[in-house]
């Protein structure tokens, strides 16, 4: 076997767990696909004496893209939230494949894929490269251009931001967190029974301007007409601490395009009031609540 095709398999060989981190890195598929190709060329265009080993250099080459991408993407500005959504799914063809997006979702959490979007590049490369690959931070620090004790900080602030107060057992959290998944369930198979039987006879729903069609009311009342409003439409939500309480969060394919903020009361949901006007959405707290 020659060298080249010695590095051809080293490099399938990594690719699975690069992708894994340079997704979890940057939160969209194809990126993270542009990412791990990027370090492959990069690799070949090395003097092979000076790769003593591929998956580590792959991996430190992964990190840098993934984070030249990161400050590239917040030089530019944030874009729109609509935007991100849209760009979501009409993919160029043969990028990516929607239902592998689907599952990587799934696999690593539709709320801390929103949450890692509110951290700063350098603080969501520390967190994601140390606790949830396990890389110590003597490696992190040059990736990030910090000292060991700055990476330290980076990832101990990305995780009081990611965490919240979602680690604290307590016994309302809990309470809440049952109403509002139950809510959930309901909604997305449809069952409007179910639905009444987790909201309050009374209950509000406020909905955010932007999302109100013309000539809709801007606020609904009463458990059926809200209930009316999400059988069957409860679909790429989770829930999460939104400002500190129980909420959800509405992302497809992770990018965040809705919040719900719940009010709780007596085991019913008294009040949902809506957020999805992008300049709102980026004043909400979000944190992940613990499995």
């Amino acid at each position: 076997m020659d060298e080249q095709d010695w590095l051809v398999k080293r490099f399938e060989a990594e690719r699975p767990q690069l992708q894994a981190m340079a997704y979890r890195m940057l939160g969209s598929l194809p990126e993270a696909q542009d990412a791990v190709q990027e370090s492959w060329l990069r690799l070949v265009r090395t003097d092979p004496s000076t790769v003593s080993n591929p998956g580590a250099w792959l991996s430190r080459a992964v990190t840098r893209i993934c984070l030249d991408m990161l400050r590239a993407r917040k030089s530019r500005g944030e874009e729109s939230l609509e935007a991100s959504f849209a760009g979501s799914i009409t993919r160029e063809p043969g990028r990516s494949d929607p239902e592998e997006e689907a599952e990587l979702v799934d696999a690593v959490g539709l709320a801390l894929l929103v949450v890692l979007d509110q951290l700063t590049p350098a603080e969501r490369l520390a967190y994601v490269l140390h606790d949830i690959f396990a890389v110590p931070f003597d490696e992190i620090a040059p990736l990030v251009e910090r000292s060991e004790g700055a990476a330290r900080q980076l990832a101990s602030r990305a995780r009081r931001r990611v965490r919240g107060r979602a680690h604290i057992q307590d016994a309302d959290l809990s309470a809440s967190r049952e109403v509002v998944e139950a809510f959930l369930i309901a909604a997305r198979v449809g069952n409007f029974d179910a639905l009444l039987a987790v909201l309050d006879p009374e209950v509000v729903l406020r909905r955010d301007p932007m999302s109100v069609p013309a000539g809709g009311a801007g606020e609904l009342h009463g458990a059926a007409a809200v209930a009316n409003q999400f059988v069957g439409r409860a679909q790429a939500t989770q829930t999460a601490l939104v400002n500190g309480s129980v909420g959800v969060v509405v992302a497809p394919y992770g990018r965040l395009i809705g919040v719900f903020d719940v009010s709780i009361r007596g085991g019913k949901i008294i009040a949902i009031t809506t957020i999805t006007d992008p300049a709102r959405l980026r004043q909400v707290l979000l944190a992940v609540l613990d499995d």
